[in-house]
């Protein structure tokens, strides 16, 4: 099924200049670093490429694109971090939960798109003034931890227990159970909460799930499980479980269902970030935004797995169907 809504980040419009213009105003080539804890090649980076070839950017002749990776593992890139003191670096972006380790970086902008919340990660003094060297996304939205129990119960009606995998380890964690314990209060679901602590603590709590018989399982989005999800989606499947998630990508690996932000048209935005920063701007102004456009996945083939007949209705609204 062909997706139904192009996914758009809110103010699409607001950094747009000529691309003529911008051409003629990136004489020099600036050096980037991409920063990365995603196994190789990371998934988002292609968009962010994209992003900058929208602006007139050509890869090599106006910006070096020098990709540092630490798969699954923030604490490696801290030989990153003294290339950064030592070397001639415009700009860091940072992906995902390589983004805490970046905390450290004071001298170069730096954008990230993380799942948390900034604010509480002590990035940015506030959403809407960054005041720092950081800026960029974020997906966390309370909004969408409700949305995602009210999909569960609308295509299980009978869905009595649920059980929460949560990484505590991530900004903006309390706030998202604690708007995923009144959807689930409204709807009369028993939460099961299992948290853990990184990824060193993932086998632990999937072997809580699986004792705790739950009817289906509700996947917070962060850097651990998204790092994981392959491994996620399998125990997922051999439990027997419906599963939830929050990015497309976790269905892309096997989960039954994700609602939220398509990452990939984020990382592109982050090219126009990129843009203004190029120009002269601080990083200090440019507002954190959060989007406004969202998907929902099924993963069909999932579904069939474990004998789950998808409602038509959500068939018919998803934004993307994996046969």
């Amino acid at each position: 099924m062909r997706r139904r809504d192009v996914l758009t980040l809110i103010g699409s419009t607001a950094f747009t200049w000529p691309l003529a213009a911008r051409a003629q105003q990136t004489a020099r080539i600036r050096r980037v670093f991409w920063v990365s804890t995603e196994s190789q090649p990371d998934p988002f980076v292609d968009g962010f490429r994209e992003g900058l070839r929208e602006r007139g950017y050509v890869e090599g002749k106006d910006v070096l694109l020098e990709l540092r990776y630490s798969p699954g593992n923030p604490d490696a890139l801290r030989p990153v971090l003294a290339e950064l003191a030592r070397g001639k670096v415009d700009l860091v972006v940072s992906s995902g939960p390589a983004t805490r380790a970046m905390r450290a970086v004071t001298e170069v902008p730096v954008l990230f798109a993380i799942s948390g919340d900034p604010v509480q990660l002590g990035l940015v003094e506030s959403l809407a003034r960054p005041g720092s060297n950081f800026t960029g996304i974020t997906f966390l939205s309370l909004d969408l931890a409700a949305k995602r129990v009210d999909l569960l119960k609308d295509i299980f009606p009978k869905l009595r227990k649920l059980a929460v995998l949560s990484n505590t380890d991530h900004p903006g964690e309390p706030a998202e159970w604690h708007a995923t314990q009144q959807a689930a209060q409204k709807l009369s679901i028993n939460l099961i909460y299992v948290p853990f602590v990184g990824a060193g603590e993932l086998d632990k709590a999937l072997a809580t799930v699986s004792s705790a018989r739950a009817d289906a399982m509700l996947v917070f989005p962060e850097g651990a499980t998204m790092v994981h999800r392959v491994r996620v989606a399998q125990f997922a499947i051999d439990q027997k479980l419906p599963s939830m998630f929050g990015w497309s990508e976790y269905c892309d690996a096997g989960g039954l269902l994700s609602y939220g932000a398509n990452q990939r048209a984020t990382y592109l935005r982050l090219a126009t970030y990129a843009d203004r920063i190029f120009r002269g701007e601080s990083p200090a102004n440019p507002p954190v935004e959060q989007p406004t456009k969202f998907e929902l996945v099924v993963n069909v083939r999932t579904a069939k797995a474990l004998d789950i007949e998808i409602p038509t209705s959500i068939l018919l609204g998803a934004s993307r169907t994996i046969e």
